[in-house]
């Protein structure tokens, strides 16, 4: 694929995402319009550049002005909608990501973020911390433990597979692990979930389910997002070539057990941050680098990047229609996108038979 036509795909799949991120801080039981969304997004940009451009703006926008002014309004818009919105593309893009190294790692195009049992360590640790009321910075630290704790064990249960010098298929062994953890994990939720008191289980359900709602700060899972791009950008040709054998990239000089520790540590740590923000969002990880791999190729230089972006529109769209179908109910996002996900990969499962 050219340059060119990579920067074109990358160029909309960001004005998708824009689109979709300002539509989440617009919609809702208030709607703002997006002429005041517009507003307090310039309103810190004028006021560096100084009262020139902002008088300029000011003119043309005096409506808006007024609108951006309103108390609740700005405590919508900053406290509530945005960082949800921005949490959840941020989360979408981790899993999305994570998905598509975890599928040149195991060389296998149904590859999921969780399929290594990262997200089950995570809830095991999570859910007690909310039967005990913790606030939400114990829950995140339970969370994230637990998926630390998950990825040490699949490293160890599989015997240092990872760091084996010899041209050998790891995806067997770390497929088995991965499924057998996740098994375990998922027999200790059901306990816990059926010892909870209910007045905890109904939290305890959506945060399993994949939960934005009361996220207050997107930060974190940003700060990952921009580490792990910025880390696997460079492996992008060492990725190429992987994908066509592990004895291939050595014979080009690829050191491979290095390349297969970092792909799984960044896939694995990609998806701990996201669970921890959100729970646990089922099938970003695998639809969305799939559709691309399909309309676009399979060159990891475009589909990295591509990923993050479809990923995070994805789960940005998904918490949106979660927040609206149903309101002033929510539906937890991890059903919104099985909804979706679902019949779509079926569906090109089976065209692609026929």
């Amino acid at each position: 694929m050219t340059a060119r036509r990579a920067s074109l795909i990358w160029l909309a799949l960001a004005a998708v995402a824009c689109v979709v991120l300002a539509a989440s801080v617009c919609i809702g039981s208030v709607v703002i319009a997006p002429a005041v969304l517009a507003h307090l997004a310039w309103d810190p940009i004028a006021r560096g550049f100084g009262a020139l451009f902002a008088h300029v703006f000011d003119a043309s926008a005096s409506v808006a002005h007024d609108g951006a002014r309103d108390p609740l309004a700005r405590a919508i818009v900053l406290q509530l909608r945005l960082p949800r919105a921005l949490a959840g593309f941020a989360c979408g893009a981790l899993l999305s990501l994570a998905g598509a190294l975890l599928q040149v790692l195991l060389r296998n195009p149904l590859a999921d973020p969780y399929v290594l049992g990262v997200s089950g360590g995570s809830a095991v640790f999570a859910l007690p911390a909310m039967w005990l009321m913790l606030p939400w910075w114990g829950v995140d630290a339970a969370a994230f433990a637990g998926a630390i704790v998950s990825i040490a064990l699949v490293l160890v249960l599989t015997r240092g597979d990872l760091w084996r010098a010899e041209p050998r298929d790891v995806s067997p062994r770390l497929l088995l692990t991965g499924a057998v953890l996740a098994a375990a994990w998922g027999a200790l939720i059901t306990l816990m979930l059926s010892l909870a008191p209910d007045a905890r289980l109904r939290g305890m359900v959506f945060w399993l389910s994949g939960d934005l709602d009361g996220v207050e700060r997107a930060w974190p899972a940003w700060l990952a997002l921009a580490l792990a791009l910025a880390v696997t950008a460079p492996l992008a040709p060492r990725l190429n070539a992987l994908m066509r054998g592990e004895a291939l990239a050595q014979s080009v000089g690829i050191a491979v057990p290095p390349l297969r520790r970092r792909i799984y540590l960044i896939a694995s740590l990609a998806t701990a941050v996201a669970v921890t923000t959100a729970g646990t969002i089922g099938f970003v990880g695998l639809i969305v680098p799939h559709l691309l791999r399909l309309a676009f190729g399979n060159d990891q230089r475009m589909l990295l990047p591509a990923a993050a972006l479809g990923g995070g529109a994805l789960v940005a769209a998904a918490d949106l229609a979660a927040r609206t179908i149903v309101a002033p109910a929510q539906l937890p996002v991890g059903v919104v996108t099985a909804l979706v996900g679902a019949p779509v990969f079926l569906y090109i499962l089976l065209g692609r038979r026929r």
